[in-house]
């Protein structure tokens, strides 16, 4: 068991059940449980859990996951990869569009186009109001699908905060420059264009029974072709920063690679390029994040792009959509075509091992503490006495502190109230306490 310098629990192995148990900063919860037969199964409090189950095409490695969420099972297939002695799930899609299709996605439209995206009443928009406004206009898919991904992420962020009480960070307040600058979104659609590129590349060898690098769909090549690139977080993400403080990436943060990382290192610097305050990773801070959890990230990009290209098929033609090609029907991707069925006992099995979650975490706080303290008391003790001074960060106070009941943001002037005292940052750093 592993603790942060508030003295609540961080992350919990159980060794007997293969489980890893981590807490979040902003309150949320993952259980993940490595099994015999090497499937896997991941529980999520407020997020989608999945059952792994790995199988073999063409002697490769590959995996079906099948999620679960709000009622709903659905599947994404994975190619494993050795990679820098680590073991790399990398996204493969179910299905590829023809060339044509890809092409549509990939080069502008013949003008742009106005859409309607609906979002104007909905509490997630308003919310992010101060972070991300869609364009204008579309010139292409690759802003309308980076317009869809931004969007998606945000809601699940919302979501997850409504359902599990996470603290995604504090909004920036509206009225003022969007934190996802026009520059950040460039990079982003930049980016979701390199992506078709690669997927048309991929559909071609498909439709030519070639198997599919994974070095070349993942993170493999992307650390190594000489280029930056820009990842967007796509789920709730605990990190540290130059200074080794521990700091969160939510749904929908960007973050920029800008120099490869050793060749044998594990890990990559990231520098955020965007971020939503509170306990989130400063704008500008290099954060490290390891290859899986990269991997993880960029997994979650290519689904939503697929995901947003499903979109653009069913509604080309309309409400100022153009029509695409003719060639838009789907091939199945090989490996897909023999995979095992999607598991029907997904959710009884996520939420099994949410709840055996919640033994083990009993257990091991027992062995731990040697007294029997159960983990909720644990989580709920009062951390030791810690002392405020002049110069510390917000995300120090908060480590310290807390979250503060309520904020007051005046400019470069920040005011935390914590019942009756006040914490008064300038600049980003403490400057009196009342």
């Amino acid at each position: 068991m592993r603790t942060r310098p508030n003295g609540r629990v961080s992350d919990v192995h159980d060794a007997k059940r293969g489980m890893d148990i981590h807490h979040g900063l902003n309150g949320g919860r993952r259980v993940s449980v490595e099994h015999a037969d090497h499937s896997r199964t991941v529980f999520q409090r407020g997020r989608p859990g999945y059952v792994q189950r790995p199988y073999s095409f063409r002697g490769h490695d590959f995996a079906r996951r099948t999620y679960f969420y709000h009622g709903r099972a659905y599947s994404h297939f994975y190619h494993g990869w050795g990679y820098r002695g680590l073991y790399l799930n990398v996204y493969a899609p179910g299905f590829y569009y023809g060339p044509a299709f890809y092409g549509w996605a990939y080069n502008p439209w013949a003008a742009p186009i106005t859409f309607g995206w609906g979002w104007g009443g909905s509490p997630w928009y308003g919310y992010y109001g101060g972070y991300f406004a869609p364009y204008p206009v579309y010139p292409g898919a690759s802003y309308w699908l980076t317009d869809y991904m931004i969007s998606q992420d945000l809601q699940a962020a919302y979501a997850a905060h409504q359902e599990a009480g996470e603290v995604d960070g504090v909004p920036a307040a509206p009225g003022g420059p969007l934190e996802l600058t026009p520059e950040v979104k460039q990079q982003i659609a930049d980016e979701v264009r390199n992506q078709l590129a690669l997927e048309n590349q991929e559909a071609q060898q498909n439709a030519q029974q070639q198997d599919i690098n994974p070095g070349s769909s993942g993170i493999d090549r992307m650390l190594n072709d000489g280029h930056p690139h820009v990842f967007v977080v796509g789920t709730a993400l605990d990190v540290v920063d130059a200074s080794q403080t521990e700091c969160t990436l939510s749904d929908g943060d960007a973050l920029a690679l800008r120099t490869p990382p050793l060749p044998d290192a594990t890990a990559v610097d990231l520098v955020v390029l965007a971020s939503k305050g509170g306990q989130e990773c400063q704008k500008q801070a290099t954060v490290t994040v390891s290859l899986e959890d990269l991997q993880e990230m960029q997994n979650h990009m290519r689904e939503t792009i697929d995901a947003g290209l499903q979109e653009l098929q069913a509604k080309q033609g309309k409400g100022g959509v153009p029509a695409a090609p003719s060639s838009a029907q789907v091939t199945p991707a090989l490996y897909a075509s023999i995979a095992p069925p999607q598991d029907p006992s997904v959710a009884a099995e996520i939420q099994q091992e949410g709840q055996q979650g919640d033994q083990s975490e009993q257990e091991v706080t027992t062995e731990s503490s040697g007294g029997g303290t159960p983990i909720g008391a644990l989580q709920s003790r009062p951390a030791a006495p810690a002392t405020v001074t002049l110069g510390q960060s917000q995300n120090d106070v908060e480590g310290i502190l807390g979250q503060p009941t309520s904020k007051a943001i005046l400019g470069p002037k920040v005011i935390y109230n914590y019942n009756g005292m006040k914490v008064i940052f300038k600049d980003g750093k403490v400057a009196d306490v009342q």
